[in-house]
C-alpha cells in the first residue's frame, strides 16, 4: 500500500516537493525584499515609471509567497518562516544601496531567471508525482514571468 498524504500525493514525493517549494519560497522572499529596496530607493528621470513598476512586482511576489507557503501546507509540510533561513537557503542574494534604474532592472531580470529555473524543476517533479495543484501553480508563475522577462529585456534593449 502506498503511503500518501491527505491529498493523495505519495509521501516521499510530498517531502521532495515541500523541500523544493521551501527553497523557492526562500528565493521569493529575498527577491521580494530586493524589489522593495529598489522601490524605496530608486532615483533619476525614470523614478515615477520604475517606482510604480517595482511596487507592482513586489505585490505580485507577496501573493506568490503566500501561495507557495500555503501549497507547502497543503502538501502537509511546514513552510520556512524565518528570514535567517531564507537568506541561508536562497540562491538570490540580498542587494543594497542600488538607486539607478537600469541596474535595478538588471538585478530583477537575473532574479526572475533564477525563479523561473527553480519553478521549471518543481513543475517537472510535480508532474512526475501527479501533483496537479503544484504543477498548475508553477505553470502560472512561469508563464507570467517569461512575459515579464521579455518586457524587462525590452526595457534594457537587449
Amino acid at each position: 500500500m502506498n503511503d500518501t498524504n491527505f491529498i493523495g500525493i505519495d509521501s516521499a514525493d510530498a517531502v521532495e516537493l515541500a523541500e523544493k517549494l521551501n527553497d523557492l519560497l526562500s528565493n521569493y522572499q529575498v527577491y521580494y525584499q530586493n524589489i522593495r529596496g529598489f522601490h524605496w530607493n530608486i532615483k533619476g528621470e525614470q523614478f515615477f515609471q520604475l517606482h510604480a513598476k517595482f511596487e507592482e512586482l513586489y505585490n505580485l511576489a507577496a501573493i506568490a509567497i503566500d501561495e507557495i507557503a500555503e501549497r507547502i501546507l497543503t502538501l502537509d509540510h511546514i513552510p520556512l518562516h524565518s528570514y535567517s533561513n531564507y537568506v541561508k537557503i536562497s540562491e538570490i542574494r540580498e542587494t543594497t544601496n542600488i538607486t539607478e534604474g537600469k541596474e535595478c532592472v538588471e538585478y530583477i531580470v537575473n532574479n526572475v531567471k533564477t525563479l523561473v529555473d527553480k519553478q521549471k524543476k518543481i513543475l517537472e517533479i510535480a508532474n512526475e508525482a501527479g501533483d496537479e495543484g503544484t504543477a498548475d501553480l508553477m505553470t502560472g508563475y512561469i508563464s507570467a514571468q517569461e512575459k515579464l522577462l521579455w518586457m524587462l529585456n525590452a526595457y534594457l534593449k537587449k
